[in-house]
């Protein structure tokens, strides 16, 4: 009896192991890099800034399941310039830095896969007009969907339509399209 309980507490240790060992795959980390379109939705400016934004961003993330992952992300605005010349010229550009947490779904062919975000970041945007400047900061949520090609085991390449609503005085949302390059180590 003594051995029989020997036996089966041992067995217990190794597929508790086991086990432990399927889940460490999971818990993969990734890094990536994007680049950003931006369209920007002003509210009721007297000196409306240029809308379109082109940015790149560098994120970091973990697999938590083979069908979720979490995601930090900063991402940075190149500079914008509408009305050049004239008085009324306004210069732009915006940060944002944030985590998001992605859910995948497999469809037919291996390797491709649906997913769909939903995060936090927080945004800072900064206008330079003639006279002054402003510079806001504002917490918003974000929303997306897109799909993700695994070539291999390490390399993706993702492409994300994406809904930011920042609700400042007078940035209300961004509307962006992300297509970048994912390594898993």
């Amino acid at each position: 009896m003594k051995k029989t309980l020997l036996l089966a507490g041992v067995a217990c240790l190794f597929s508790v192991s086991a086990n432990a060992m399927d889940l460490s795959r999971e818990f993969r980390p990734y890094i990536g890099l994007d680049y950003v379109y931006s369209h920007a939705d002003y509210k009721d400016m007297v000196k409306e800034p240029k809308k379109s934004y082109n940015s790149g961003a560098i994120n970091v993330g973990t697999w938590i399941t083979p069908y979720a992952s979490l995601e930090a992300f900063f991402q940075q605005s190149a500079k914008t310039k509408s009305h050049k010349g004239t008085p009324d010229q306004v210069r732009t550009e915006f940060y944002a830095y944030g985590l998001d947490a992605y859910g995948y779904l497999p469809i037919g062919c291996d390797g491709f896969n649906l997913l769909g975000s939903l995060g936090l970041a927080n945004y800072n945007v900064k206008a330079k007009y003639i006279h002054g400047s402003e510079d806001k900061q504002r917490v918003g949520y974000r929303v997306g969907i897109g799909a993700q090609y695994d070539f291999t085991e390490h390399l993706a390449a993702r492409v994300v339509g994406r809904y930011s609503f920042i609700g400042a005085k007078h940035l209300d949302n961004l509307m962006e399209v992300t297509a970048g390059i994912r390594y898993s180590f």
